[in-house]
């Protein structure tokens, strides 16, 4: 059984930083992609950022200089990096773990999704 649970979320000033991390369990973590979606009410939840297994990493043109993500194998984590925060990053923050090892940026290809966590920037 594959669980994810976020942590690190909360409220912050624009121009602030938050690292969100993910604690997954369950086998084959370092073979399959992870990433980081959001999602606003009355939208559709949308990619922000995700690692492949061999480390390669892909962002959302708009956060793209600002956040990082970053995968630990050996504890089966990973984390999002976000920095110089704006009120338009303002969502819930989905840990998600992917069906391959490639990073897709289509929710579908996502097999296990965290609880979420909330991010609010503030102006």
């Amino acid at each position: 059984q594959v669980q994810l649970v976020e942590s690190g979320g909360g409220l912050v000033q624009a121009g602030g930083s938050l690292t969100l991390s993910c604690a997954a369990s369950g086998r084959a973590f370092s073979s399959v992609a992870m990433a980081w979606f959001r999602q606003v009410p009355g939208k559709e939840r949308e990619f922000v950022a995700g690692i492949s297994s061999s480390r390669n990493t892909y962002y959302k043109e708009s956060v793209k200089g600002r956040f990082t993500i970053s995968r630990d194998n050996a504890k089966s984590m990973e984390a999002l990096q976000m920095n110089s925060l704006k009120p338009e990053d303002t969502a819930v923050y989905f840990c998600a773990r992917g069906r391959y090892g490639w990073v897709s940026y289509q929710s579908q290809h996502y097999d296990y999704w965290g609880q979420g966590t909330q991010v609010t920037v503030s102006s």
